[in-house]
């Protein structure tokens, strides 16, 4: 009977989802072999699994960045557009102008092709591409240049710099704030 009594038990914890051969280290309440009526307690954890872990909170990365040209894109029609969207760049984003013939012949072409890629969205024109870019003034170009740069590098191209008199933190901000400076 004592057998039957301890494999009741050891089936018993293991349908708690102990292993059988675990069912051993248990001790009985009463302080011999587990009997029938002294069955071992399944592990507190099992207990209350869900209480124990918060569930993870998601992050969201924005990718995607609002902007207001200072003059505004003129097209053919005579219509400004000045607001927009700028997307996060990719590697990609960033390799396959180095192929451009135009960018190859003047680097400097980089910026306007690379603008190209990353706008998303410019007023109500239905498409934003490099021809676009290139015709844009040089206060909007020299702007989206600056904007391109604060989104991609973390999200601002501000550091934090300690004054040598009083030793009070603050900000500067490395972007330049001319048209052209960086």
């Amino acid at each position: 009977m004592r057998r039957t009594a301890a494999r009741a038990a050891a089936a018993g914890v293991a349908a708690a989802g102990v292993p059988a051969g675990a069912a051993a280290s248990f001790p009985a309440a009463g302080g011999g072999e587990p009997g029938p009526a002294s069955a071992p307690a399944p592990f507190p954890a099992a207990a209350a699994p869900a209480a124990a872990v918060p569930p993870p909170v998601q992050q969201r990365l924005q990718t995607e960045f609002p902007f207001e040209l200072p003059r505004g894109y003129v097209d053919e029609a005579g219509v400004v557009h000045r607001d927009g969207v700028m997307r996060l760049s990719t590697a990609r984003d960033e390799l396959v102008p180095l192929r451009d013939i135009r960018v190859q012949e003047n680097p400097a072409y980089l910026s306007v092709v690379l603008l190209g890629r990353v706008i998303t969205r410019l007023g109500t024109l239905p498409l934003v591409h490099d021809g676009v870019v290139e015709n844009m003034f040089a206060s909007d170009l020299a702007f989206l240049q600056d904007f391109y740069r604060q989104i991609n590098a973390e999200g601002h191209t501000r550091a934090t710099v300690e004054c040598p008199h009083c030793a009070e933190p603050f900000e500067v901000e490395l972007g330049g704030s001319r048209l052209g400076e960086s």
